[in-house]
């Protein structure tokens, strides 16, 4: 198969489509900012640049490090987009369903997105997934996107304080890197999808599993620690207007 063949698939045909007309329609009852709807518009980007392009090609045939691209697209950054994207009424109207109140909270979220990271990185479930791309695969990355917006929520939507906030963040990546690094480091390849396949680049099944990790990695580094700044930040902001206060009093 060419590796640079374009391919459109469920995430592509039905996800994406799905999501925009429930958003247009949302968006008519619950009016929202031009940036909020750029936001929303930035997640589908994302989510067709991985699925509706050769991404999706390598990812299946080729490089664990594209089919670890869609996964953070799905698990972190569209998500992320997607709650900061919905209007204030919109989102306390959806927080007052029962489903998305019980999972969306702190305790529940952070470990149901790692336990779903974790559970599906297992040399198994991912060979597995891979191996049945028209149903299996799609389920991995809807449950990637569903985990995802609960792990964002608590921390972009809920009236968490800022320093419960900052330390939510910061949660998720202490426990969520090791993940990214444990590929990093093992000494051989480990999914039999990538260590059997023709490989791309130049890049063998370990040196691809690797290159894997330390993006991972990386990438969870520069995008939690940037959001844990901003709420970590603003605590001590208000911890200094407080002290201020108390002196003035």
């Amino acid at each position: 198969m060419d590796p640079y063949a374009w391919t459109w698939n469920g995430e592509a045909l039905i996800l994406v489509p799905s999501l925009a007309v429930a958003y247009a329609l949302a968006v008519r009852v619950y009016p929202a900012s031009r940036a909020r709807v750029a936001a929303f518009a930035v997640a589908l980007g994302l989510m067709l640049a991985v699925f509706a392009t050769p991404v999706q090609t390598i990812a299946l045939h080729y490089l664990l490090t594209a089919h670890l691209l869609q996964n953070v697209v799905m698990a972190e950054w569209a998500p992320a987009l997607i709650v900061l994207a919905l209007p204030p009424a919109l989102a306390g109207a959806l927080g007052r369903a029962s489903v998305v109140r019980a999972l969306t909270r702190p305790t529940v979220a952070l470990p149901l997105w790692l336990g779903t990271y974790f559970a599906w990185h297992v040399p198994r479930a991912y060979d597995f997934a891979l191996d049945h791309p028209v149903t299996v695969l799609h389920l991995e990355h809807l449950s990637y996107l569903v985990a995802g917006i609960a792990l964002w929520w608590p921390a972009l939507r809920q009236g968490l304080a800022n320093g419960a906030k900052a330390a939510y963040v910061f949660a998720a990546f202490v426990l969520g890197s090791p993940l990214g690094l444990l590929l990093a480091l093992l000494p051989s390849a480990v999914y039999r999808t990538y260590r059997d396949g023709p490989g791309l680049w130049g890049l063998g099944p370990l040196s691809d599993q690797q290159l894997a990790g330390l993006t991972m990695a990386g990438e969870q580094a520069v995008v939690f620690f940037a959001v844990f700044a901003v709420f970590f930040l603003r605590f001590l902001r208000e911890e200094e207007a407080r002290g201020t206060t108390l002196s003035r009093g």
